[in-house]
């Protein structure tokens, strides 16, 4: 049964999958389960299997498998699609963010470009391929993740099935490719990301009398200021990925105090540190860690633990999957440059697991998270067709990964 991507988009931008980011939220439009019980229908409508992987609490992974013409199990080319099922959330939105529009070749809502849209064209090249079955198919796995947004936990444990295999997974996939809003072209690296906040500590006062008590936010100053140094001085120097560009640091959130007239006891910061290709999430906060120590030995920080670490892809291994991938693209849309990007996706933990894996769809990563989210029509149209004729051609997968290496 052929799926028109347009109005599968519709259908799932209607399907509010908000994730919760951390924090103690519920309601209808938090979490991936309903998005989830749609998708399973529509593998159902295809006669395609599938299986929940539970992540969280009513939060699942959801995979299916489409057989090619040799089973994987038995040595046939094996490919995985993967799309993440949340969004961010809807706060400042100046439109409805679950009522999809369509105006001047555009769909509007939360979702449509990051990442619905590449979820859609996925699902209307795999209807596609289960009812034309051209010959030579590969077996597809189409992985559904959760929590994308907020930590990678759907992400790693997809990891772990390919490389572990057993179930819908028979054996590590031998390319992947997973939706992002890349505008058709073949993202081959990207930076990753750690995240963690970091405390100064004082005692409480009342502020008439301000020598009384130590003020926590006074403390964070000079750590502000050496968070800056380091970003402009010494990651310079750390070096530069050709295609990502350096690894960047910013503080995006302060908070501190409990009232005007009362001596702050406490504040925190949130550090958000990018790693260009090559980087370890746990090295790059050490070294950060320590410089703080030395700049700032007065400040006695507290360091949580990350809350988040998204890994890097790097482009050391997947060029013939890229080469394929951009030749197809450059004939559908005229697109299909390989290139870097600075921002983490789930990509980067199936790379760490061995498979050969690049990022590629519709829509312009500037659309993404915004107040008026929207996708290009066209774009999605393309990237189904991309896709489709990309799998139809994939009999050779396997030759990706050798190739790559």
């Amino acid at each position: 049964m052929p799926l028109d991507p347009i109005e599968t988009l519709r259908r799932l931008v209607a399907i509010p999958s908000v994730n919760p980011m951390g924090q103690d939220v519920s309601g209808p439009q938090f979490g991936e389960a309903r998005l989830t019980e749609f998708l399973e229908s529509v593998f159902d409508g295809l006669g395609i299997d599938h299986r929940r992987d539970p992540i969280h609490p009513g939060r699942d992974n959801l995979l299916a498998r489409l057989e090619g013409d040799v089973p994987a199990g038995r040595g046939g080319p094996l490919v995985l699609l993967g799309a993440h099922q949340d969004t961010v959330p809807t706060g400042g939105m100046t439109i409805e963010p679950f009522e999809p529009r369509v105006e001047a070749g555009r769909l509007y809502g939360r979702g449509a470009c990051d990442v619905k849209g590449g979820m859609a064209a996925v699902l209307a090249a795999l209807a596609r391929l289960a009812e034309e079955r051209p010959d030579g198919m590969p077996t597809v796995i189409v992985a559904c993740t959760v929590n994308e947004e907020h930590g990678f936990s759907g992400a790693r444990a997809l990891a772990r099935s390919c490389h572990d295999g057993g179930g819908l997974i028979p054996r590590r996939p031998d390319v992947a490719v997973i939706a992002e809003p890349t505008e058709l072209d073949v993202v081959v690296a990207h930076k990753g990301v750690v995240r963690w906040k970091c405390h100064t500590t004082g005692r409480a006062g009342h502020s008439a009398r301000p020598e009384a008590g130590e003020n926590a936010i006074y403390k964070m100053a000079p750590v502000l200021d050496a968070l800056d140094r380091y970003h402009r001085q010494v990651l310079p120097q750390l070096g530069s990925h050709p295609l990502c560009g350096p690894a960047t640091l910013s503080v995006g959130t302060i908070h501190g105090g409990v009232s005007v007239n009362t001596i702050p006891d406490c504040c925190t910061v949130e550090i958000d540190r990018r790693l260009r290709p090559g980087e370890n999430p746990a090295d790059a906060r050490r070294h950060l860690i320590d410089y703080l120590q030395s700049e700032t030995p007065l400040a006695a920080l507290l360091h949580d633990p990350p809350y988040m670490e998204g890994l890097t892809l790097s482009d050391a291994a997947n060029g013939a999957l890229a080469e394929q991938l951009s030749a197809v693209a450059a004939e559908v849309a005229g697109r299909g440059r390989r290139v870097g990007v600075p921002y983490a996706t789930d990509a980067a933990f199936l790379a760490a697991a061995g498979v050969p894996t690049v990022v590629f769809g519709p829509g312009s990563i500037e659309q993404a998270h915004t107040t008026d989210e929207w996708l290009p029509l066209k774009q999605l149209e393309q990237a189904a067709e991309i896709l489709y004729r990309f799998l139809a051609a994939a009999g050779t997968a396997g030759e990706y990964a050798e190739s790559g290496d």
